[in-house]
């Protein structure tokens, strides 16, 4: 299996520090507001690499985190008149919703980073004891960048370069600092904010100290993936690497995964461009599966646009899956107990080239773009092969192995029966009923039950409107 290294800049062979086990760190949101499809790739891309390492048999401790304390959080809450804790479980609440939709696994661990200020001060500190950090008179703690000889090895940044050129490092306080490259990995409280005591002052931790915390708290000091999003490479996985290092004495990741940007019609996603779009509002228009399609029909190292024409050819590249095995479901049904046929074990033998075409495909760096080809020739083959005729066992065979590449890919494709319109009407009349009776999580549940199952629903003058997504 080889991997693109982006500490290396080229594909090297997987080789994890124990054996059968993989030790994995995905930077996850800033929980503020819904997600966003920007958000949404790194987190299919991953989930989709961690269901393909255990596929190979690999047990993967996987962790990913929740930024709760943020400085978009704390204004958030100050608007609502709220404690910032209300707007992170709030937000945590509803990104695990999303999630489930688009089949994305739990977890091995979700570390919050408010559940982790202990470590983060005992790593703070051993860090200046070292003489890596510095604690300024007004209680900001400095991590000495110049101090760390391999800083940019990830970027391929050179410290001098970055001090010449790019102001934007030069972060408030820069005239406390002792290098304008120096960044915060403890910053004092403001007004109105939350905070913790420490020996230099009350406040908050830096961002970057909280994902080298979280990682060597529920990994280990050295692990052996470090996920994200490209945005993140510099300054914040470099300044990871800075911190963990220095701290350890030990490599950090072996093995650094970035994905590219997503790009709306060809341009960036924002709010000002009026291009932003959650999850929650693609939900309302397609099954979170074709959203996953999508995001997987692209290699995840190349730039992904978004269009209204390329995720209606993901919905349909995705039915034709989903079709397929629909018809193995019709042709099972009345197939006869048999056993399998010569010809039919040569035929089988025969689709089993697609999953090592697919094999071949993830094993080179995760092409998901060639995965999905494989699994499109086994839906030919297998249109084009199974008959009224055929074998039960045939036609099972076949099933499985459509379904289970489908699966490493985190898609479902053996789709449950829909729900009747009366079973629909019935809830919808049930959580009326919860709403007049004030009972509004019972009313909630229900919306999100049906949501879940595609139903979408829109509460007008005229009463409540249902649509299949």
């Amino acid at each position: 299996m080889q991997i693109y290294n982006t500490l290396s800049k080229r594909k090297e062979e997987f080789k994890p520090l124990e054996p059968g086990k993989v030790k994995m760190y995905v930077c996850g949101p800033t929980v503020y507001n819904l997600i966003h499809i920007g958000n949404a790739r790194p987190m299919i891309v991953f989930d989709t690499v961690r269901r393909y390492m255990e596929y190979k048999g690999y047990e993967v401790n996987y962790v990913s985190n929740f930024t709760d304390v943020d400085d978009k959080i704390i204004k958030k809450a100050n608007e609502e008149g709220v404690e910032p804790s209300v707007i992170s479980e709030r937000y945590i609440a509803e990104c695990k919703k999303d999630m489930e939709g688009m089949n994305i696994k739990p977890a091995t661990k979700n570390p919050k980073a408010t559940e982790e200020i202990g470590g983060m001060l005992d790593m703070i500190q051993t860090l200046i004891d070292k003489g890596h950090a510095y604690p300024a008179a007004d209680g900001t703690v400095y991590f000495r960048t110049r101090s760390f000889k391999d800083y940019g090895k990830l970027s391929h940044k050179n410290l001098d370069d970055l001090q010449g050129g790019n102001r934007s490092l030069l972060v408030s306080g820069e005239d406390q600092k002792e290098d304008p490259l120096d960044f915060v990995l403890w910053k004092p409280k403001k007004e109105g904010e939350p905070y913790w005591d420490s020996c230099w002052c009350q406040g908050r931790p830096g961002w970057h100290i909280e994902c080298s915390v979280m990682s060597k708290r529920y990994l280990g000091e050295e692990i052996d993936i470090h996920a994200g999003g490209e945005d993140l490479i510099f300054p914040h996985h470099e300044n990871e690497i800075a911190q963990s290092e220095a701290a350890n004495d030990k490599p950090f990741a072996r093995y650094w995964m970035h994905n590219a940007f997503l790009n709306i019609d060809n341009r960036k996603m924002s709010k000002s461009l009026g291009n932003f779009f959650t999850v929650r509002e693609i939900s309302e228009k397609y099954d979170l599966q074709v959203l996953r399609f999508f995001m997987l029909s692209a290699h995840y190292r190349s730039p992904l646009n978004f269009s209204a024409d390329l995720m209606e050819a993901a919905k349909n590249g995705y039915e034709r899956i989903v079709t397929s095995v629909d018809n193995l479901k019709f042709l099972l049904d009345k197939a006869a107990d048999t056993e399998m046929t010569g010809e039919e074990k040569n035929l089988l033998t025969e689709a089993q080239g697609f999953e090592t075409k697919f094999d071949e495909a993830m094993d080179d760096d995760f092409n998901t773009a060639d995965a999905l080809a494989a699994i499109f020739e086994l839906v030919k083959f297998v249109n084009s092969n199974a008959k009224a005729e055929s074998s039960k066992a045939f036609l099972e065979a076949l099933k499985q192995e459509i379904v289970t590449l489908s699966d490493i890919c985190g898609l479902i494709v053996d789709k449950k029966a829909e729900m009747l319109d009366s079973d629909i009407e019935a809830l919808i009349e049930e959580r009326q009923a919860a709403r007049k009776a004030k009972n509004f999580a019972r009313a909630d549940e229900i919306r999100d039950e049906l949501l879940a199952k595609g139903i979408v629903l829109e509460d007008t003058r005229e009463g409540v409107k249902w649509k299949r997504a």
